[in-house]
């Protein structure tokens, strides 16, 4: 049984009609695959996913707050805590570690006075360290609300920072301008950033690209590949 619920009103009418826009997204009856946009979009409002934004999401949804609580732990691009402007991860993970992510993380720390999932007095960072940010060709890497930075030494990832707290958007190495918190979380929920520069596109980079090159210069390939032949649809019997 569904408890009853009551959200604060930090969730003004256009939030409700956005809420409204990601649950039509979804089948009749399957209301519930939208908690993760849901949840996206609370913390686009707060910066993090509040008791208030449990609540919201759980009233729209007709979930109960255990709920929607389970899967808001699970998964920590939600923050259950105030969060700053920018959320800045370091890899810590094995390569970048090795190649000095750690040495990042730890000047990161204490120039700021902050350690993991912590934030500056000023609320413009929270500092936090990730056991892996899927850029192993780029390490040492950090991110600035999911962006990132390639090939960082303490010495740039300080000159990042210092841009930050100083009230710019220093140019990722990839992707689009840097976004605040709260309006990438809107994006994550699935609306569009209308800004001018806000989508970047271009080729992959040359750490990624530096496999396929070799491969084509040594005339290397898997044993019967033919680019031409078409990847097969495995039948629904097979997939049973």
């Amino acid at each position: 049984m569904t408890a009853p619920q009551q959200s604060v009103d930090v969730f003004d009418e256009k939030t409700r009609e956005l809420a409204r826009e990601i649950i039509a997204r979804f089948p009749e009856g399957k209301e519930r695959s939208a908690l993760l946009p849901m949840l996206h979009l609370v913390q686009s409002v707060e910066g993090y996913v509040s008791p208030a934004g449990v609540s919201f999401c759980a009233e729209q949804l007709n979930l109960t707050k255990a709920q929607v609580g389970a899967v808001a732990t699970f998964y920590t691009m939600y923050k259950r805590r105030p969060t700053g402007e920018y959320l800045v991860s370091v890899c810590t993970n094995t390569l970048c570690n090795v190649l000095g992510g750690q040495e990042v993380y730890d000047t990161l720390s204490e120039t700021l006075g902050v350690g993991h999932d912590e934030t500056t007095e000023d609320g413009k960072i929270t500092l936090e360290h990730a056991e892996c940010l899927a850029a192993c060709d780029y390490g040492p890497v950090l991110t600035v609300n999911y962006d990132f930075f390639d090939n960082v030494t303490p010495e740039s990832a300080l000159d990042v920072v210092g841009k930050l707290k100083a009230g710019q958007r220093p140019m990722p190495t990839r992707g689009a301008r840097l976004c605040s918190l709260k309006e990438t979380a809107l994006q994550l929920a699935g609306f569009a950033d209308e800004r001018e520069g806000a989508v970047a596109d271009g080729p992959a980079g040359d750490s990624t690209l530096r496999g396929v090159r070799l491969a084509q210069q040594h005339g290397i390939s898997p044993a019967g590949f033919d680019i031409n032949t078409p990847i097969p649809t495995p039948s629904k019997e097979a997939a049973k």
